[in-house]
């Protein structure tokens, strides 16, 4: 059974420290992982309403091999980080474990990181390589994902519950994703807007069946 789990860090155990030390006020969001053969290379929104007096001076940075920014708009920035490997991490955990980082979020006090793994023992395997490698991560929230129970339809179609299930199974809801909606539209042998569509309704009824009921 797919395990989540939740892991926080204090903000001076983990690299980027001269963004806060720069911008106090920053808030900085994993956009997106791009695995390579040996490697993590992470894109990050750095938020901030003095972002236009960042000078994106790394260099001194142990954890950082390359920082490039990407895109600049008003108040929030795209970068590109190259990490160095040898300066362990909860990346390096990340690359020599079995779990996949699902989202990273920090700010001056602390990083929030979600990851995902299909057995809790890669969890476990996670969490004792940072603590064997004095990476203070505190774990936060473990939940299970469980399936859909069969004998419920949860007010879905057929056609729905197969575009969900696929999407997931593909990992379509993955960041980055693994699959497009043009990915799920070739298997399932329709169109891509129909596969938009049935996503976005089985959604809907999915929530509506479940949380909003639960609540009630």
């Amino acid at each position: 059974m797919a395990i989540e789990a939740s892991f926080t860090i204090d903000q001076p155990e983990f690299p980027l420290n001269a963004i806060f030390k720069a911008l106090p006020d920053a808030r900085i969001e994993l956009d997106r992982v791009v695995p390579t053969k040996d490697a993590v290379v992470p894109y990050f929104w750095i938020y901030s309403e003095n972002i236009s007096e960042f000078s994106a001076d790394m260099s001194g940075d142990e954890g950082v091999d390359n920082f490039k920014v990407v895109d600049e708009l008003e108040n929030q920035m795209l970068v590109r980080i190259d990490w160095n490997l040898d300066h362990e991490s909860v990346l390096t955990a990340i690359v020599n474990t079995d779990v996949t980082l699902l989202s990273g979020l920090g700010d001056a006090e602390n990083w929030t990181f979600e990851v995902r793994s299909s057995d809790q023992k890669n969890v476990s395997a996670f969490q004792t390589y940072c603590h064997g490698n004095d990476v203070p991560i505190k774990l936060s929230q473990l939940h299970a994902l469980s399936p859909l129970e069969l004998d419920r339809e949860y007010d879905l179609t057929d056609g729905q519950r197969k575009a969900l299930v696929l999407a997931y199974s593909r990992g379509y809801f993955d960041s980055p994703r693994d699959a497009t909606q043009d990915d799920l539209a070739d298997e399932l042998d329709i169109s891509r807007q129909a596969v938009s569509s049935r996503l976005q309704r089985g959604l809907r009824r999915l929530v509506a069946s479940t949380l909003i009921t639960s609540q009630e």
